[in-house]
């Protein structure tokens, strides 16, 4: 009786580790998803040196709720997975990575005054919020995105990208657009964004 009462605890504190780690972005040092072939930042710069492509960075932390729910429902959708692998060379990063990051011949550490790594202070501009997608077109400064994103949502920014749209800031015109929006509603309330 003890036995059996020993390999059921056994069993279940298994399914538990099991359960826990597949629910985690990463496992075994790869992010978890089949839709998407995700690579690293360092990856991602020296692919830029033969093709240029924007590079989508899906930052993350393993604590992150929303992160999980983006990878989920989001990332393993069929059309936005597509879409990313065709058009993007596609980045997934832990915000709290203590490795060193390796972008455009700069290394960015982890900051133990900020608890997480400088390249994500430096995509997000000192924006933190988890999750961000963020869009680095080729040659240009990237544009975070702070923010669980719907599989519409995330399809509308990155076809604005995908698609070579660029020189012109988006979140500039994002905000035109509203402030016109709220102008011709008569509302006089715009949504800001800060950048």
């Amino acid at each position: 009786m003890k036995r059996a009462f020993f390999l059921g605890g056994v069993v279940l504190l298994g399914m538990i580790v099991g359960w826990k780690a597949a629910d985690r972005p990463e496992v075994a040092g790869r992010p978890r998803s089949e839709a998407i072939s995700w690579m690293t930042v360092d990856e991602a710069g020296e692919k830029l040196k033969a093709a240029k492509k924007p590079v989508i960075v899906d930052l993350y932390t393993t604590w992150c709720g929303w992160c999980r729910q983006m990878d989920k429902k989001t990332y393993s959708n069929k059309q936005v997975a597509a879409y990313l692998q065709d058009k993007f060379y596609t980045v997934k990063m832990d915000a709290e990575t203590h490795s060193t990051v390796n972008w455009m011949g700069k290394a960015y550490s982890f900051s133990p005054k900020y608890r997480v790594n400088e390249f994500a202070m430096y995509l997000t501009r000192g924006q933190l919020e988890f999750p961000t997608t963020i869009i680095i077109p080729p040659g240009e400064e990237p544009q975070a995105v702070p923010g669980y994103l719907e599989p519409k949502d995330l399809e509308l920014l990155v076809k604005y990208f995908g698609e070579g749209f660029t020189g012109l800031n988006l979140l500039t015109r994002i905000r035109k657009v509203l402030r016109e929006v709220g102008k011709k509603n008569g509302a006089g309330r715009v949504c800001t964004i800060t950048i």
